[in-house]
């Protein structure tokens, strides 16, 4: 007999998954994005906000001048240095693994 999508055992399996997690890396990663927001102004943040909500994850639809704004915001959190400290923070808990 064949199982309908969604049952029982699909969801025991999500969360298996789910208790699998190494929660203390998931908060502590939600932390250092946290600092990074802090970075910004109140003003900077809202304004960060409100550009990501107008362009809907499309920064095509903002005006040349509005995607310059939020390519200048999203400098100011250092994007591209999170992937490097997140590596660091999953080494320094799991020294014995390789990844």
């Amino acid at each position: 007999m064949r199982r309908a999508k969604g049952t029982a055992k699909s969801s025991r399996s999500g969360i298996d998954r789910a208790r699998a997690l190494p929660w203390a890396a998931v908060a502590q990663a939600g932390l250092l994005v946290g600092r990074r927001l802090g970075k910004l102004s109140a003003a900077e943040r809202e304004r960060l906000a409100t550009l990501v909500r107008r362009s809907g994850g499309r920064p095509g639809t903002l005006s040349e001048k509005e995607r310059r704004e939020l390519r200048k915001l999203a400098g100011k959190l250092d994007l591209r240095g999170i992937p490097a400290e997140l590596t660091a923070l999953i080494r320094g808990r799991r020294p014995g693994r390789r990844g």
